[in-house]
Formats: C-alpha cells, sequence, structure tokens
C-alpha cells in the first residue's frame, strides 16, 4: 500500500503524547502541531489510528492542496479532485469548513456551501445525478481548513469524533471527554500500574469515564470497537477486508486482555451518577469488570486485599459564583480521604483553580496543562506519603480551628488505641500523658506543670480563680493558656498566628499536641477546652464575634460574679490582665461617681458598685456588650444608681465635655481600644494619634480630688505628656501588671491621672 499524507486533531496540551501514540500505532515521519500531528502512514495506519487511538479527535487523509486567493479558486481547487473516485453519484457528504487569517473567505460557513456546490455541480455535470447532504454520517465528510491562502482539503476517515466511543448515552451530560479521559489516565501513569496488577480508583466517579477508560486501557481494548460508523467505511477506496482483519485483531485482544484486568472501582454519593455509570459501563460491555458503590467521598476505601495503584478524580471545579467555599470543602475532604485511606497510593486529579489544589494538603508533582473544552485546567499527580502531607493555609479562622481539631481527634484517638493496648504500669499518671510526651508534648506539659506550682501560693493568698496559665513561654507552642474557675474549669486557648517560616503542618500537629495534653495536666474534660485564632489586628471592630449561641458561665473575682463566654466571642467577656486596675476601682469607689468608657462587658462597672459607687455610668456603643454588661451587675446585689448609654464612646464624650457644666465624676476609667473604624462610629479612631484629645476631655468630666484611669493595650504606645502637661500624670503599670502576667510587662499600660 502507498502512504498517505495524514493528520490527526487532538485537544490541545496533549500533542507530545499524541506523537508517541501514533509511532506505536505505526505512523512515519510525525510532526507536531498545535492541537494535533501531521503524519503519514499506508491504508492500515489510518484504519489502526481509527480504531486504536485512545487521544485523537480525527483522521484526515489529504487529498489536495491548493491556493485560495478568491472565491473562484475555492470552487476551482475543490473541482480538480475526481470526486467519483471517492464518493457515488447518488451517495452522500457534508463538508466540515475551517478558515482563518483569509480575505477570500471570511465566513466558513459560506465556505462550506461553496464546497457543496463544486461537489454537486462535478456530480450533476457527470452523471446527471446528484448526492446528497447528510450532516450526522454520510457516507463520506470531506475537510477543508483554509489558513491565509493555503487550503488543505482532507477526507475525514474518522466521520466523527473519535472520542465519541459508543458506549455514553448521549441524553446523560458528562463533565470531560473520553479522550481527554485517557489522556489524564496515560500522563498520570495508569498503563504501566495496570500491567503490574495496580488497582484504579475514582471517588467521585459521575458517570464513570475515567473508570471506562481506565478499564479499556488496562484491558488492551481497543476505544474504536464499539463505533458501527467510520467516514471511510462507504468510501469508494475502502478496504473492507484490510479493516476487517484488524477489526478482528482487535476483538481477539480484548478478548485476552479482559480476563487480565485489575481491580476497577468507583464511589459516588449520587445514585443518579451510580445508575449513570452503570450505563455507560454495560454499554462497554465491561458489567462485572468495574465495582460501584454509592458512597460520600469520605466513607471511599480500599479493601485489605487491593494492590495500591491509582486515584484518579475530575472533582467539582467550583466555576458558578458562590461555590466557592463548598468547593474548597470537598477538596479538603478529598485530601483527608486521601491521607487517611490511600497512602503508598499514586493520586492524580484535573481542576481549574491551582489554589483548590493546595486545600488537598498533599504535595504534588509539577502541574500539567490540558484543556477541558476551551477551559484551562492541571493535572495534579501525587504520590500518597506522609512526607508529601502539609496542612493547606486556612481561608478562616474557623476553617483554622476546624484544622486543629481534625488533628487533634485524629492525635486523641491514637492515644486512645495505645491505651487499649496494654494496662497502665504502675507509678506512672496516666498512658495519655505518657502517649503525649512520646509525640513531643514532654516539654509543653512540663511547663505547664511549673506553671500552677508557680503560681499556686499566689492564687492561694489573693483568691485568684481567674488567670493566665501558659503564654507563648515555649516558642514551638505559641498560645496563649487562661484558666477559669467557676462551677466547673473552663481553659481558653487562643493560638497567635505562627509566623510564615513555620510549616503549617508543624504548627497544627503541636496544637494538636497540647489540645490533647491540657485536659490530663489539668485534669478537666475535653470539651472544657476552648481554642480561638488571635492575628494581628487590623483596622475593623474592636471585639469580634463568632456565633450567637449565648454559651455563658458564671466565675467570681474579687467578691464580684462575672458572665464569661468560651464560644461565641474571640475574647471571654474578661480581660485578666486588668485585674488588678478593677481592685484598685473597687477599693476606691466607695461613695463615688464612677464612670466607664468604653465599658466593654462592663466588669469595671461592677467592681465600682460592689466596692460601693453611689452611683455608676457605662458607655459603650455595642448593645449586645451593654445587655451583658447589665447581666454581669444583676448577678451582684449592689445598691446605688446604675446608668447604661449605648453610644460612641468619642461622639459621647466630645458631647459632654463641650457642656457649660459637664457632668463630674470622682473615678474613670477609659480603656479605649488601639483603632476602630466601625460602621458606626463618626471617624476612624487610633490611640496614639487621638489620646491627647481624648484624655483632655475625660478630664474635663473628672470632679474635685478625681482620678482618671488610662489605659491601653497598644504595645508602642507612646504618651505625649507635653500636650498633657496641665494634668498630673503617673505611670502606674508596673503596679497593674499581674504576676500570671510578669512575662510580658507590655500586656498593657497604666496611668493614674488627676487635675
Amino acid at each position: 500500500m502507498s502512504n498517505y499524507q495524514l493528520f490527526a486533531t487532538a485537544p490541545k496540551a496533549v500533542e507530545d503524547m499524541l506523537a508517541s501514540e501514533l509511532v506505536a500505532l505505526g505512523a512515519v515521519n510525525v510532526k507536531t502541531t498545535i492541537a494535533g500531528a501531521h503524519f503519514e502512514g499506508d491504508l492500515a495506519t489510518a484504519y489502526r489510528l481509527c480504531l486504536w487511538s485512545r487521544l485523537a479527535n480525527r483522521i484526515l487523509l489529504r487529498l489536495s492542496t491548493f491556493k485560495v486567493s478568491s472565491q473562484d479558486d475555492l470552487y476551482r481547487g475543490v473541482q480538480a479532485i475526481n470526486w467519483f473516485d471517492h464518493l457515488e453519484a447518488d451517495g452522500s457528504f457534508a463538508v466540515t469548513f475551517n478558515a482563518k487569517h483569509s480575505t477570500a473567505i471570511i465566513n466558513s460557513h459560506f465556505g462550506a456551501l461553496k464546497t457543496k456546490d463544486a461537489i454537486v455541480d462535478q456530480m450533476r455535470k457527470n452523471f446527471e445525478q446528484r448526492p446528497n447532504i447528510d450532516k450526522n454520517q454520510p457516507d463520506i465528510r470531506i475537510n477543508i481548513n483554509l489558513n491565509g491562502e493555503t487550503a488543505v482539503l482532507s477526507l475525514d476517515l474518522s466521520g466523527e469524533s473519535l472520542h465519541r466511543r459508543g458506549y455514553r448515552d448521549t441524553t446523560i451530560e458528562a463533565p470531560i471527554k473520553e479522550n481527554l479521559a485517557a489522556a489524564l489516565l496515560i500522563r498520570s501513569g495508569w498503563p504501566k500500574m495496570a500491567k503490574e496488577g495496580g488497582s484504579l480508583v475514582d471517588p467521585m466517579c459521575g458517570s464513570g469515564t475515567l473508570l471506562t477508560e481506565g478499564a479499556m486501557i488496562a484491558a488492551d481494548y481497543a476505544p474504536g470497537l464499539l463505533r458501527d460508523y467510520f467516514g471511510f467505511l462507504k468510501w469508494k477506496k475502502h478496504s473492507p477486508e484490510c479493516w476487517q482483519t484488524l477489526h478482528d485483531d482487535a476483538e481477539h485482544r480484548k478478548h485476552i486482555g479482559l480476563t487480565k484486568l485489575p481491580i476497577i472501582t468507583g464511589f459516588d454519593k449520587d445514585r443518579h451518577n451510580i445508575n449513570a455509570a452503570l450505563t455507560h459501563i454495560a454499554n462497554a460491555g465491561l458489567q462485572n469488570k468495574i465495582h460501584l458503590e454509592c458512597r460520600d467521598i469520605s466513607d471511599a476505601a480500599p479493601a485489605k486485599n487491593w494492590q495500591p495503584g491509582l486515584v484518579i478524580c475530575n472533582p467539582p471545579y467550583g466555576e458558578r459564583l458562590g461555590d466557592e467555599q463548598e468547593t474548597a470543602a470537598l477538596y479538603s475532604k478529598l485530601g483527608d480521604t486521601l491521607k487517611t485511606n490511600f497512602k503508598h497510593w499514586q493520586a492524580a486529579m484535573i481542576i481549574s483553580n491551582p489554589e483548590l489544589g493546595f486545600r488537598i494538603g498533599i504535595r504534588s508533582q509539577k502541574p500539567i496543562t490540558f484543556y477541558n473544552a476551551a477551559l484551562e485546567c492541571k493535572l495534579l499527580r501525587m504520590t500518597i506519603e506522609d512526607v508529601a502531607f502539609f496542612i493547606p493555609k486556612p481561608k478562616s479562622d474557623e476553617e483554622r480551628i476546624h484544622q486543629i481539631t481534625k488533628a487533634t481527634n485524629t492525635l486523641q484517638h491514637t492515644l486512645d488505641k495505645d491505651a487499649d493496648k496494654a494496662p497502665e504500669p504502675n507509678n506512672i499518671p496516666s498512658t495519655h500523658e505518657n502517649n503525649a510526651i512520646e509525640l513531643g508534648a514532654a516539654s509543653f506539659s512540663n511547663r505547664l506543670q511549673k506553671n500552677l506550682k508557680k503560681l499556686s501560693s499566689w492564687k492561694t493568698k489573693n483568691n485568684i480563680t481567674c488567670y493566665r496559665l501558659y503564654d507563648a513561654d515555649l516558642p514551638e507552642y505559641a498560645v496563649a493558656i487562661d484558666v477559669y474557675v467557676g462551677k466547673e474549669t473552663w481553659v481558653n486557648v487562643q493560638e497567635y498566628e505562627p509566623p510564615k517560616t513555620i510549616d503549617p503542618h508543624k504548627a497544627t500537629q503541636r496544637l494538636a499536641e497540647l489540645l490533647t495534653a491540657i485536659p490530663t495536666v489539668l485534669a478537666i474534660k475535653p470539651d472544657h477546652v476552648f481554642l480561638k485564632i488571635r492575628r494581628k489586628q487590623k483596622n475593623t471592630e474592636q471585639y469580634q464575634k463568632l456565633a450567637d449561641n449565648r454559651h455563658f458561665h458564671v466565675v467570681e473575682e474579687n467578691g464580684c460574679r462575672l458572665q464569661v463566654n468560651f464560644e461565641d466571642y474571640l475574647d471571654t467577656g474578661l480581660f485578666l490582665d486588668h485585674r488588678p486596675v478593677r481592685l484598685m476601682i473597687q477599693q476606691q469607689a466607695q461613695g463615688k461617681r464612677f464612670l466607664n468608657l468604653f465599658a466593654y462587658t462592663g466588669s469595671a462597672t461592677v467592681h465600682a458598685a460592689v466596692g460601693g459607687a453611689k452611683a455608676t455610668t457605662t458607655v459603650d456603643m455595642s448593645k449586645t456588650y451593654l445587655d451583658w454588661a447589665k447581666a454581669n451587675l444583676a448577678l451582684n446585689k449592689t445598691d446605688g444608681q446604675h446608668e447604661f448609654i449605648q453610644a460612641d464612646c468619642l461622639e459621647w464624650l466630645a458631647t459632654e465635655a463641650a457642656q457649660a457644666y459637664p457632668r463630674q465624676y470622682d473615678l474613670i476609667f477609659l480603656d479605649p481600644p488601639t483603632f476602630s473604624n466601625s460602621k458606626r462610629m463618626t471617624d476612624v479612631f487610633d490611640i496614639q494619634q487621638d489620646h491627647v484629645q481624648l484624655i483632655q476631655q475625660a478630664a474635663t468630666l473628672l470632679a474635685t480630688n478625681g482620678v482618671l484611669y488610662f489605659s491601653t493595650n497598644f504595645r508602642r504606645f507612646s504618651l505625649d505628656k507635653q500636650a498633657l502637661s496641665m494634668l498630673k500624670i503617673e505611670n502606674i503599670t508596673a503596679k497593674t501588671i499581674p504576676e500570671d502576667f510578669s512575662r510580658d510587662p507590655k500586656i498593657h499600660y497604666c496611668w493614674r491621672i488627676t487635675k
């Protein structure tokens, strides 16, 4: 047989794979171009490609090349072919025409009509008959590609795209074409794994395309065997004998290959998807060869006797607006499943958003570009081993807490399993503690115990029930731990945002270790430990709400009963470092008029009232916190008049200070935020820039012999004494830093101010 000039079209980005496939199937002089490859081959090679190519879309046999500078050039170029050599006079044909960079034929549809006219006119002139137009399954399909002034006229031997294998129900939507699925499998190394007996799993199999293509590859199953239509079957130069020989050989190879199939399994939580996949698998004659189960992705797992192989899937891309959070959660779940159930396997998945790939938490090889239709995607390939695991950077504090909770539960599960294996030896405090030590938390547990011992006498002497036990004492455990004792004991853990140089996986593991160790060291229930994420404060409101479930508990401080909340807010409602300041206010409040500005939950107001204040005024912008302050005061039996004002403190203070006869107070507590740009405030507030005016206005409300306590937690704060020289100012910071905060003398600054 003589060689023909041929061209194979294919999806973009698979050209190198296509070239290898063409050579393997007998093509010669292969030269790739964008979305295809030129090559040479005889008729048997062309047939073999139509039957065996897993990657090509179409196989085009070139009939002629000619110049097109005008519409007449196109007409004459088409008529230069003797069409009766290819088509019966009463046969059928269709034309596919593509034009670009052409000034002669701008519209491809017009070019197709002109081509059709040239063929019909030739047949009618020679045979007084005309062939019919059949766009679905014509006897031959003619392809013309016009680029500039060069037209290539070819016969489309495939007839219709080769990705249409024949097993898919066209009424069922599928997210990827069959040849793209095959390309993903080949690029992921599945052919080699299959020969070695490796298993194939798709944990979100959808309509089963990846599974079916994977089975056909593993079984040496020619993808064209199911098709009953090609563009050469009624071509006048068709060789039925050659085709039948190739077809019979492919059937024989399939029969042998199906007896050697490895384990191939798909999971999907949607029963409709499972039913669609079953239909496609049956259409391919692969029933009883591929196992399907209706399972959520978190339940996807291999049986013990499965040989590790390839986990491959095409997860949702999350392209629709509003799907991002749900899709990110799905990718995280996929990563969890791979890490937990598929260690030592290979994994591959096609994604359109690289950020989603990070949610999986497994380091991949260099991503490979593919195109799913016009959408650029990346194929991620990864080896599922511990060394490749990492903790994705969380998108929110809630996600970070979820990551840590998950790691803690995993660690606790490990400890529980170890504890069940053997009885506790004598004279050892607890199996849990010992395992925690083995897992790297020994130094942390020891530090907690050391701090407990150090603070013990101080707590007893001063009747302290709520205190800071630990504050990033060990750099690798960067958290603050506060203990609150009421009817029960609760622990509030605040994670400081780790530096970018810290491996997130290690940071999460350490948090899991300490969250597991805390209940053991303090002898409390694990569900009494609460975790918060503390970020560097930005220009937002001072206090951040997390939920609205009103989980309140009552604690006591210096005879004052106060509500705290560990679940609904970033802060608990009680700033422990201000304990000495509140005690000063309590001890000095007898018979005084007290003003609490930026009052938060009103704990200072409660101390003043319990200390015998004859009147208190509590000002805060938040109704929620004012209600909390009222509830705190109601817990305590106090006399006196108590006023609660919901207002922007800056605006209220400015208004009161400007009065001819402003309110007068004997005791004022001023503890403003570092900065705030709340929508409810009239202006942006910055403590460093605005403190002079703020203090001056507050001092205006001081009665004779009145005292103003001004405090801030801005670490770089510098008081402008010169601008406030008309006031008597005493720095009392050292007196107001309690024992449990002694390691952090900059936790706050405090001044006693009088006129």
